[in-house]
């Protein structure tokens, strides 16, 4: 599965610095002045994941593929932006294509930046929410006044739920935190709404707030807020790997911030990884992300549609046992490794084999 993670917020909240920090290079323009960001940029990082080198070096391979989240950073956001003020209609667009929405706001103060919005971060967080339910409550107008024939089982659902989400948008609700069941999902994926999005809250601190961690997560504890320090992320992606790990602990944490976003990300996307070791003439460890309670014959198709046709049957063994007899030949040998068919729910951390005919 393809994770895209859209940073949005106000003008100048840190966005394009947060940006270029996770990705550990310049891309982004960074400027104290309103939409210096225009395009949206993007750019792919790595999941970091501990697990692939302890397989490689059981495997005895030098080839690792991790997942990978693609980051994209978009121009900031304005009051009326649902109007088509500011970037308008382009910058909400661009919001569409995005797995999970992560606003990103200004908690540092700096006199040489100018400051879009309020002081107030909930009031910020406000702002952003109303102009994407504005947006939603627009495209939802529409479909709920498209003809319906009553005898159209599809077109009866799709007006209902249109008409459940404009009246829980009109309640200041985000669709998103409401319940639905599997069927009413199912139509208003097919909205491309931006209020049905996951979502997330990145709270951009300064240096002197990072010792304040917990006070911070205390005071914005309704929002499941992510303090993440853009200037100690960009620091840190330029450090050597082997470095990076004594730099965390003198802060007194143990993950960076990119670490926690893209595990907030997969939390709020509901995903897992499953680990494959290739052939033998390959060796490749590789992470595959997936989305939770996909069956084994789904998870062969993300790794090529041909395995999907072909599915035959899936050989697994979970991480800890994998690694405790040490790889596929002696968790073989004494029978920790079980077969499973097509409707096998794959669970998180299992080293898989599939076999797969023509």
């Amino acid at each position: 599965m393809n994770l895209s993670v859209g940073i949005v917020g106000l003008p100048n909240a840190g966005k394009s610095t947060l940006f270029n920090a996770l990705l550990g290079r310049q891309i982004a323009k960074a400027e104290n002045y309103p939409f210096c960001t225009i395009e949206p940029n993007t750019g792919v990082v790595e999941v970091p994941d501990e697990k692939l080198p302890v397989l490689a070096k059981i495997e005895k391979s030098d080839q690792i593929v991790p997942a990978v989240v693609k980051f994209i950073d978009i121009a900031g956001l304005v009051k009326g932006a649902a109007k088509g003020e500011g970037l308008g209609n382009k910058f909400l667009a661009h919001i569409r294509e995005c797995s999970v929405i992560c606003y990103v706001l200004r908690g540092f103060t700096d006199p040489n930046v100018e400051k879009a919005g309020s002081i107030d971060p909930r009031s910020d967080l406000e702002t952003l929410k109303t102009e994407l339910m504005l947006k939603d409550l627009e495209t939802t107008e529409k479909i709920f006044n498209e003809k319906v024939h009553p005898d159209n089982k599809e077109e009866v659902l799709r007006h209902q739920v249109a008409g459940k989400i404009k009246e829980t948008l009109n309640q200041g609700k985000l669709p998103i935190n409401e319940e639905w069941d599997d069927s009413e999902k199912v139509v208003w994926q097919s909205f491309s709404l931006l209020t049905t999005k996951p979502y997330l809250v990145v709270f951009n601190i300064g240096e002197e707030d990072f010792i304040n961690l917990d006070r911070i997560k205390t005071d914005f504890a309704d929002w499941d807020v992510l303090p993440i320090c853009a200037k100690i992320e960009g620091e840190l992606a330029e450090l050597e790997k082997s470095d990076r790990g004594e730099y965390l602990h003198s802060l007194g944490v143990e993950k960076s911030g990119l670490e926690l976003l893209i595990k907030k990300a997969y939390q709020k996307l509901n995903l897992i990884s499953f680990y494959t070791t290739g052939t033998e003439r390959t060796r490749e460890i590789r992470a595959w992300p997936i989305k939770k309670g996909i069956k084994a014959r789904e998870a062969a198709g993300v790794i090529h549609s041909d395995f999907e046709k072909g599915f035959i049957k899936a050989e697994v063994v979970d991480y800890d046992t994998f690694v405790q007899f040490g790889g596929w030949a002696k968790c073989r040998s004494l029978g920790k490794t079980r077969f499973k068919g097509k409707d096998y729910l794959i669970q998180p951390n299992e080293v898989v084999e599939f076999r797969v005919g023509c």
